[in-house]
Formats: C-alpha cells, structure tokens, sequence
C-alpha cells in the first residue's frame, strides 16, 4: 500500500469547488492510495475526521443556504470530487474527504480495511498559507548539528547521566539570565512524536508577524481563544526554540505552551529535544518585552509537566516516561523567576517521554527504571494530580 494525503488551503478549497468551504470551517483533504495488493480495501472515513462531512451534505448545505449564488452543478462537483470506495487491487483510487478547518498542520490518519485485515497510515501534513514560526523543512529535514558531533545513546545510564548534565534553564538571547526551567525531553520525531501532539490537539504557533499581532489583540479585546498565538522567544544552544507549540483554552489569556530544542542527542536513532512547558493563566503589563505585555504563568510548573504526560498518555504514542533530575528545587515558600520576574516552583525534574509509531495502551506505558528516586517522582508527580 502507498499513500499520499494533502490539506487544502482556503484559497485552494474555494478556487477548487467553487464555493468558500472555509467560511463554513470546512477543509478538503486529499487521499491517494495505491492498492498493489490482491485484496479490495475501504477507506475509513472517520478515521480522517470523527466528524467529516459527506459530499451530499455538504453540497446541499450550500444549494439551500445560497440558491442564487451557487454555481450550476455544484452538488455533481462536489460528489465527482470525493473520495470513492472501494481501493481495487491493483489499482490507485483518489478523492477528497471534507473534514473540519484546521490551520498549521493536520495529522491525517488513514484506516484501510479489507477482509480480516487492516492498514493504518498517520500523516503529518502542513496547511498552505499559514506562517508558523517555523519551516518543516528546517526544523526536521535539516542537519543541525555536524553528524560527528551527535551522540546516538543506547545503554539507559548514559542517557540519563547526558539528560542531567544540560542546562537548567532556558535563557535571554544573550545567555546572560536564567528564565523558565528546561523541564522536558522529547524523544521522537515526524513518524511519533509530533503527530501524536497535534491528535491531542496541539497547535504550531504562528510567526511574530503584523497579522498575527492583530490577531491577537482582536482575540484579547474579545475575549476569544487563538489556537495559534505566537509565543516569544527563549534561548537554548545558542538559538532560540526551534518548535513552539500551544493547547488553546477558552480565551487567548490561558494556555498549555511548550518550546522545543533539537538537541545533539538521539536515543535508539531517536532524535531527542529538549524543552520548556508551562500553563499561562491571564496576562498582564511589563517592561521586560518589546509589547509591553506578557503572559503570567501558573508558578506551578511542574503541574504543566504532568498534564503533559496524561494527555501523551492518551495518545497511545507515549512509550515510556521517566524523570531526571535539571536543577536544585524550588519550594513555593522561596520561588525563582523567569525573565519576565513571574515566580515559579519546582521539585527540580525534567520528565522524558518516548514516543513510538506502535500504538501503546495506557497499561503498556514503561518508566525508566533509573533508580528508585526517579520512579519514585514519577509516581509523585501522578499523586499530586
């Protein structure tokens, strides 16, 4: 079997059928897949979206809203269009599914089945014409670092002992002060970890751009969520984050947001990243940032640690987890501050998660057998919530 999967942009969608699908929050997704097997096989359409439109009703929806405006023929065009079953052997069967709008990427996952069996592919796929504050080819395709100078680990300790011997915290650009604390480690890449976070419902952020700005300004007056706010930048290697990602909540003043460095490191030919997740709880006034503005963070950061986890949990990607110690701790009775002088606390671990492309239940999730602290902080950080 061969698949290939694209996301369509507004732009594309409209210039496509005819209509604004995205007005209507929808999005058009093209699957292709080649069946060089002997076996006829269905593409499972919820699999893409739980909550995908059929092309009739998307078709009627348009015919009976806007009579007068809809283009002759446009319940032919959007039927023409879709995805049909079944994949014939031998043959290559295209269409699209029409699923809910989404910007920055889109995890595409496509379930084939046929008699007693089944195949599943997970897409990672970018949407056109948004400006995420990275490049995919950039952040995953390009070499970093010198291939000499990366270290592959294998034996369990020596990972640990590497883990534990980075910084503690992420820096300004200069690396002249210590801000957030560097209390995460993702093991994994394009085939696991990342979609794993965006089927969670994890969001790129966009760039610091003049649309984005407004964007969020409109979103604070209006007391509305913004999946894609922007984040600002921290410093780590020299650099800063190369991924920045967001879980929005119901307005733009509260969040889940991490940032992720790729790192030197792989574990078992798995890239490693380091990275930084705290829980921002309302906003407020600051001279520390170039906008006068800042997020203020939960000084609990250890909390936004552990969400993280149950929700990877969730994801049945997460492998195994483990805790290793990043910095003296911090009690709530004597806070440090990042850089923008909020306060936070901490017991001083950074939780490593890895991610694979074999699905894991909850009860087949391993913990790094370290040592009997480290276990005994992962049960710890579960207790507390």
């Amino acid at each position: 079997m061969r698949v290939s999967a694209a996301a369509l942009s507004a732009d594309e969608s409209a210039a496509l059928y005819g209509v604004a699908l995205a007005r209507k929050g929808i999005q058009p997704v093209w699957i292709e897949v080649q069946n060089t097997g002997d076996h006829r096989y269905f593409l499972l359409s919820p699999g893409v979206d739980p909550n995908f439109l059929p092309a009739s009703e998307a078709a009627e929806a348009y015919i009976h809203g806007n009579p007068r405006d809809v283009p002759t023929g446009l319940d032919e065009r959007f039927r023409e269009l879709a995805f049909h079953n079944p994949v014939l052997p031998g043959q290559t069967t295209s269409g699209f599914v029409l699923t809910n709008l989404q910007e920055g990427v889109k995890v595409v996952q496509v379930d084939l089945v046929a008699s007693r069996r089944a195949t599943t592919f997970s897409l990672f796929v970018p949407v056109p014409g948004f400006q995420g504050d990275y490049k995919t080819s950039e952040v995953f395709m390009r070499e970093v670092y010198p291939r000499e100078s990366i270290v592959n680990y294998t034996d369990d300790a020596a990972f640990r002992t590497a883990l534990e011997a980075l910084p503690c915290c992420a820096t300004n650009e200069g690396g002249t002060k210590n801000g957030d604390p560097l209390n995460l480690v993702v093991v994994g890449g394009l085939d696991d970890a990342f979609p794993a976070l965006v089927r969670r419902g994890w969001t790129p952020t966009e760039e610091k751009w003049s649309g984005a700005i407004m964007k969020m300004v409109t979103a604070a007056l209006a007391g509305e969520r913004y999946d894609n706010a922007p984040v600002s930048d921290l410093y780590l290697f020299g650099r800063p984050q190369d991924l920045a990602l967001q879980k929005a909540r119901d307005t733009i003043h509260e969040r889940n947001h991490l940032r992720l460095w790729l790192s030197p490191m792989k574990y078992h030919d798995k890239p490693v990243w380091v990275g930084q997740i705290s829980r921002d709880i309302g906003t407020r006034l600051t001279t520390h940032t170039p906008t006068f503005t800042t997020h203020k963070i939960d000084p609990d950061v250890d909390e936004a640690r552990s969400a993280l986890t149950e929700d990877m949990a969730y994801s049945q990607s997460l492998m195994q987890i483990g805790l290793v110690k990043a910095t003296a701790p911090a009690p709530q009775s004597a806070p440090r501050e990042n850089l923008t002088t909020d306060p936070y606390y901490t017991d001083g671990y950074r939780m490593v998660l890895v991610f694979d492309q074999k699905p894991t239940s909850l009860s087949g999730i391993r913990v790094f057998e370290w040592n009997a602290d480290s276990a005994h902080a992962v049960d710890s950080a579960g207790a507390r919530r």
